[in-house]
């Protein structure tokens, strides 16, 4: 897969005027865009067959952490929209995890013409730190041990990667199989702050770390020219 096939923008805002912007730019350019939370909650399930109108392909950031019939029910739910990722935190357990994963394969069985999505996990948000998983969540363990232990539980649950830190790609490919793949935000272009983010790298660290896929938003979206920050971008990885 070509490394420009391998960038999720994420298409966070509640403007349609600037979403309409945004797909202008990006359509022929990006292959993979992310529909999260304000993005769906704004424009309803109808965001997803309109992106894929235009040509992208749709990670469904919906994040799905319920009791496991609920979980199987909107994975099935979600799947019928023809997304090509989604996902749900792992944090709910393997048996939910299961649940979900059958939610996916009775959508596939009900629409022979559905392309199945990857089913993701999320292990700990790259807004998370060892002192905030400590303090807020009483979580006492170092958290790459607690990343790779969710991981590892995906694994055993049918899944087919995690969402989790740049940071602990290599030591989860270690720990499940190098073919588990890994989709990691928390990417910060070298102009870039921070932000809210603290577990973070660059693109080409990402990549180099054996990162599958890596989701950037404000550092493009927010760019005046957004087609030109993701070229760029692609010109500063050299891989």
């Amino acid at each position: 897969m070509k490394i420009d096939q391998r960038i999720i923008i994420a298409l966070d805002t509640q403007c349609e005027k600037e979403l309409n912007v945004l797909i202008k730019s990006l359509k022929g350019h990006a292959h993979y865009v992310k529909v999260g939370m304000e993005l769906f909650y704004t424009f309803g399930p109808s965001i997803v067959s309109r992106l894929k109108n235009e040509g992208f392909k749709v990670f469904l950031d919906l994040k799905i952490h319920d009791i496991p019939n609920t979980a199987r029910k909107s994975c099935k739910t979600i799947t019928k929209l023809g997304a090509d990722i989604i996902n749900v935190h792992s944090s709910g357990g393997i048996e939910m995890m299961k649940a979900a994963k059958k939610g996916v394969d009775e959508a596939l069985e009900e629409n022979n013409n559905l392309t199945p999505p990857l089913l993701i996990a999320v292990t700990q948000l790259t807004s998370n730190d060892q002192e905030m998983i400590e303090k807020d969540l009483l979580i006492n363990k170092p958290i790459h041990e607690v990343v790779t232990h969710y991981a590892k539980n995906a694994s055993l649950a049918g899944f087919d990667g995690v969402v989790s830190s740049p940071l602990e790609v290599k030591l989860i490919k270690k720990t499940v199989h190098n073919k588990f793949i890994c989709i990691t935000p928390g990417i910060r272009p070298e102009s870039s702050q921070k932000q809210d983010q603290k577990r973070v790298t660059t693109p080409k660290e990402a990549f180099l770390n054996g990162s599958d896929f890596i989701v950037i938003g404000r550092a493009i979206t927010q760019a005046k020219d957004p087609s030109k920050a993701f070229k760029d971008i692609i010109k500063e990885l050299d891989l």
